[in-house]
Order: C-alpha cells, then sequence, then structure tokens
C-alpha cells in the first residue's frame, strides 16, 4: 500500500525560482533523491515546497473562512466530477445549496450514529451524484438534513435557492412518512404502498428517500437490535422493491443485502462465507475475469475489424437473490448458475450495415469466450436470432470458471450491442415497474412514460446555458474552472478581495480571513487571484481532501491486521485525546 506523496509547491516562491528547474506538480514527474547525487538546488526546491504546503495547509485548516471556503471547493468539485456535464445554471444552483447549507451544517450536533451533520449531507450528495441525478435533487439532498433540523424553512429554500428545489424538499418529506399510512405492514399493503409512490410522487423526490434510506442503514449499527429489524423489514418490503422500479438496480441490491444482513445476521454469513469461499487471492474473482475477457476482445483482429469500442461490466449476485434461489426456489449451490456474471457491449462501427455488423460482432465476442473457458451449451440462449416478445435481444452464455481442480459455480455472460443495451434497460423499466406493485403491464408502461417526462421537463428546466466551449463539448479546463467563474462574479476573469469577501461572510466566516487567503494564494502579489492561481488552490484542496479519504482506508486495513475494535477502551481513550490535540 503506497502512502501519499507531499509534491505540492508554496506559488509565492515560484517568481523566485525562474532561474532554477522548474518546479514539479502534482502531475509531473517526481523527483527522486538519490544518495550522493543531491544538489543544493533541489533540496532548496523540496523543503519551499513542502514548507510552503504546510504553512498553507495550516492557514487553511485553523481560519474558520479558510477551512469553509476549502469545504465549499472541495464538495463542489467532487459533486460536479462525478456528475459530468453541467450547465451554468445546474452549477449556479449547486454552489448557491452549498455556500447556504455548510455552514448551518457545521453549527448542527453529531448526528446519531456519531457523523458530521456536514458528512451525512454530503454522502447523501454523493450517492445522488453517483445515481446522475441533477442539481436541483442534489442541492435537496444537501439542504435536507438541515431542514430536518429545523435549521433553515422549505420557504427560505425556496426564495435563497428555488422553487424546484424547495418542491423536492417538500414531496421527499412527504415520501418519508408514506410507510405510516399502514398499521401491519405484510405484502398486500407494502404492494400498495409501492403503488402510491410510483403514482402520486414525483420520482426525483422518491429517488432522494430511497437514497436517504441507503445512508441509514449503512449506518445502522447503534440502534437498538429490535429497531434494526423493524427498519430492515420496512426497506425490504417498501424501499427496496420501489428503488428497483425506479430502475437504481444497485440501489435497490445493496438495501436488499443490508436488509438482509440485519433481518437475518447468521443465514446472511453463511451466504456471505459461501460466496466468499470461491475467491483466490486478493483481488474480487469477477475483476480478474472481467480483465481476462476484456484484454481477449480488444486483441482480437476480427473484432477489432467490427467495432469501434468494446467494455465488459462484471457483478456478483447479491446475497439476498442468492439466499432466494437456495431457499425459495429450492436449488442446489452448484445449481445457482449466475452467482458471478459479465456483460459485454458492443460499439459497431458506423454503416449502412451497423445492425448487422453489430449482430456479427456478438457471435465473434461468443467464440472468443468459448475459446476462454467451457461452454455449457444447456444455458446458451440465442436472444438476438429468436429476440423475447418485449423486444429484448442478447447473447446469454454460462460457462465452467474452475481451473487447478477448484470448483466454483458456473458465470454467466450476457453480450449485446449498445443499442440492444439500451433497448434492454428500457424494457427492464417498465418489468421492473410491473414487479413492484403494478399488476397491470399496461399501466406500468404509462406511469414509465410519465416518470420519463417528469426527468425530461426537469433537465430542460436546467439546461438554459450549457457550461461548455464553443464546439458544445466541456473540456477538462472548463470543468476545473467552474469554482472560479462562480467566484469571479464581474466576469473579469479574476478574484478579487471583494468577491472574496463576499463569499466568505456568505459562508458565515468573518471578512478579514480574505486578506490573509489572498495574501497566500496571490503569487504574484496584484491583489487578485488569476484562474491559474486559484487552480493551484484547488490541486491543495484535492491534496488534503485526500488524506482524510486515505486515513479511512488505511483504519479499515490496519482493523483487520490488528484486530482493535473502535469500540475497545484503548481505541476511544486515544480518540479523544487525539480529538482535543486536533482542535475537533
Amino acid at each position: 500500500m503506497e502512502l501519499p506523496s507531499m509534491e505540492l509547491y508554496y506559488p509565492r516562491h515560484r517568481h523566485r525560482l525562474l532561474h532554477q528547474e522548474p518546479i514539479p506538480k502534482t502531475h509531473h514527474r517526481t523527483v527522486r533523491i538519490v544518495p550522493g547525487t543531491v544538489t543544493l538546488q533541489r533540496c532548496c526546491t523540496q523543503r519551499i515546497r513542502r514548507l510552503g504546503f504546510l504553512k498553507t495547509r495550516s492557514f487553511l485548516l485553523e481560519q474558520t473562512g479558510g477551512k469553509m471556503v476549502v469545504e465549499l471547493v472541495g464538495a463542489f468539485n467532487e459533486l460536479t466530477e462525478r456528475m459530468g456535464m453541467l450547465s451554468s445554471s445546474g452549477s449556479q444552483l449547486l454552489f448557491k445549496a452549498l455556500k447556504l447549507s455548510i455552514p448551518l451544517l457545521h453549527a448542527l450536533p453529531l448526528t446519531p450514529d456519531g457523523r458530521s451533520s456536514l458528512s451525512r449531507a454530503l454522502s447523501i450528495s454523493l450517492l445522488l451524484a453517483d445515481l446522475q441525478m441533477d442539481a436541483e435533487v442534489i442541492s435537496a439532498g444537501i439542504l435536507r438534513p438541515v431542514v430536518e433540523a429545523g435549521a433553515i424553512s422549505i420557504l427560505d429554500v425556496r426564495n435563497q435557492i428555488g422553487t424546484g428545489t424547495a418542491h423536492l424538499l417538500h414531496e421527499s418529506l412527504r415520501v418519508m412518512k408514506v410507510p405510516s399510512k399502514v398499521d401491519v405492514l405484510d405484502d398486500g399493503s407494502a404492494a400498495a404502498l409501492r403503488k402510491f409512490c410510483l403514482t402520486y410522487y414525483e420520482m426525483r423526490a422518491v429517488i432522494l428517500d430511497l437514497v436517504l434510506r441507503l445512508d441509514m442503514m449503512r449506518h445502522l449499527g447503534y440502534l437498538p437490535r429490535y429497531q434494526q429489524q423493524s427498519i430492515s423489514l420496512e426497506v425490504m418490503k417498501i424501499h427496496a422493491p420501489l428503488a428497483h422500479a425506479a430502475g437504481t438496480n444497485w440501489l435497490s441490491l445493496e438495501l436488499e443485502d443490508l436488509s438482509f444482513q440485519y433481518l437475518f445476521p447468521h443465514s446472511y454469513l453463511y451466504v456471505d462465507t459461501w460466496l466468499k469461499s470461491h475467491e483466490s487471492g486478493s483481488k474480487p474473482l469477477v475483476d480478474v475475469y472481467k480483465e481476462q475477457l476484456l484484454q481477449s476482445l480488444r486483441v482480437d483482429p476480427l473484432l477489432a475489424g467490427m467495432v469501434v469500442d468494446v467494455s465488459v461490466d462484471g457483478r456478483y449476485k447479491s446475497r439476498f437473490s442468492t439466499m432466494k434461489k437456495l431457499l425459495k426456489d429450492g436449488r442446489k449451490p452448484e445449481q445457482v448458475h449466475d452467482v458471478l456474471g459479465l456483460r459485454v457491449i458492443l460499439e459497431p462501427r458506423s454503416g449502412k450495415d451497423m445492425a448487422e455488423v453489430g449482430e456479427s460482432a456478438c457471435y465473434r465476442t461468443r467464440e472468443v469466450v468459448r475459446s476462454m473457458w467451457k461452454e455449457m451449451p444447456h444455458r446458451t440462449k440465442d436472444y438476438i436470432a429468436r429476440p423475447k416478445t418485449n423486444g429484448y435481444r442478447s447473447l446469454h452464455m454460462a460457462v465452467d470458471v474452475s481451473d487447478c481442480g477448484k470448483s466454483r459455480p458456473l458465470m454467466e455472460i450476457q453480450i449485446r450491442t449498445k443499442e440492444m443495451d439500451m433497448l434492454a434497460d428500457a424494457g427492464t423499466a417498465s418489468h421492473s415497474l410491473y414487479k413492484s406493485g403494478l399488476t397491470d403491464p399496461e399501466e406500468a408502461k404509462r406511469l414509465k412514460a410519465i416518470m420519463m417526462a417528469a426527468a425530461e421537463f426537469a433537465a430542460l428546466r436546467l439546461q438554459d446555458i450549457p457550461s461548455t466551449n464553443h464546439e458544445g463539448i466541456e473540456t477538462e479546463q472548463s470543468r476545473s474552472d467552474r469554482v472560479f467563474r462562480l467566484l469571479d462574479k464581474n466576469g473579469d476573469g479574476r478574484i478579487n478581495i471583494e468577491e472574496l469577501m463576499e463569499v466568505m461572510e456568505e459562508l458565515g466566516a468573518p471578512g478579514e480571513d480574505a486578506r490573509e487567503m489572498m495574501q497566500l494564494l496571490d503569487a504574484n502579489s496584484d491583489g487578485s487571484l488569476s484562474s491559474d492561481e486559484f487552480d493551484l488552490f484547488q490541486r491543495q484542496v484535492e491534496f488534503m481532501r485526500n488524506f482524510e479519504d486515505k486515513d479511512e482506508l488505511y483504519k479499515t486495513v490496519l482493523n483487520e491486521k490488528l484486530q482493535i475494535a473502535d469500540s475497545s477502551s484503548l481505541i476511544q481513550m486515544s480518540g479523544e485525546d487525539l480529538s482535543s490535540r486536533l482542535g475537533n
């Protein structure tokens, strides 16, 4: 495990070292010092770089205004990076929501599970970003903990952020109360509640509520056993199928598995142990096979002439789904054929016969798979030559991946073109609505059309001025300049002291902190920040935020190796002492 490198430097010294060797940034070649060849020049460069970084980091974390700006810039950049393309109105909306919520979240007490309110809000917003939700939904996710705590009202959100975000907050609070509409949560009432949600609430508000449920389920360990079971039963009956109906399959699977773990911990342990028994080495088995197949497909000359791109996705069967097949369906372990699954997506070369070329590419991919593993002919299904009644087209096959005398479950492989995959997702969405509480397939199709229309309307409302270059394609540079453009309110290409003071005051920090921050980051001492100077600051913010992620990773690995539980008195005492010394 490689420790992070301290390869940042202090910008104020850059203009003094023009006659020397350029100082490498984080994305440049790392200067390695070999004993006996170290020059005084490099020693000075490295010393300046490290001292400058430490000074910058010390100021940013000790001053209220600096800390707030770091959190604002870091959170905004991480969210927009995960969201991908974003219009200027979407950027402004998200930026306003973060500016409003960060100081309020800082003032709130720790959540019942021991996290800071800011940490919880960012976890929720990142989940929404991973689901590719729009800026209104993510802003509502950020503000939801603040509204729940009574620190701000929905009316305030409407006035300061916008009507769309306020509406989503109102709708999500209504969705949260849906389970209380029934006294007994049996299969019939759960199906009725799911249908009620899908029919009468905006789907984006339903997804926001589902993400809140997932965040809660990930941190449920602090509650008494009976409350864990009660919440998990509600999630299993209502929210996991609802997530499936909304087309967020990975959300549904994780909700199912977490509920299964709390409702039937011993059964979960047996299934989990059985699935893990097929692993070998530190790398997940599905990732090993995915890389092997992708490499074989990319070097195949016949396939290369048919497609411009090929991708392979891998997944494990969920613990809950495995349990259902073993118990409900009565299968033997060796009869569970899709514990491991790969999906190959092909993008055929454009032309008049593009569809025909795509089909040929699918069959060629099947031949490559047959050359790698032993096919189970009785499990092969050709839905390209004989599509399903709903239009679904794909090749399905199962292969035996046992090796070196080690028996493993069969691996299922699906092969399709990009167009086939999009049509499959559309069909699955209607089918999932049908499975999740709507007994009439035509009603499921009608509801899906309403859901898609609502999503498209929301997207159009936030698509007024795309934040792109003149060709309509957002570049890496334009993405990195998002925060700079939002802070540069007069549009002169520089952030002046008044603009920096204004954002600090909006964050609830002393405006005087802006002068110290400006002096620290202003490399040429002209009293303002250029986009290059601000870009360096953003790199430092990203660098510092990575320390927190690394610390959590190291903690997990060390806990496994040293087997010291967080609840031990030694850890608790040491943690209290560390918190007091860090001033948290």
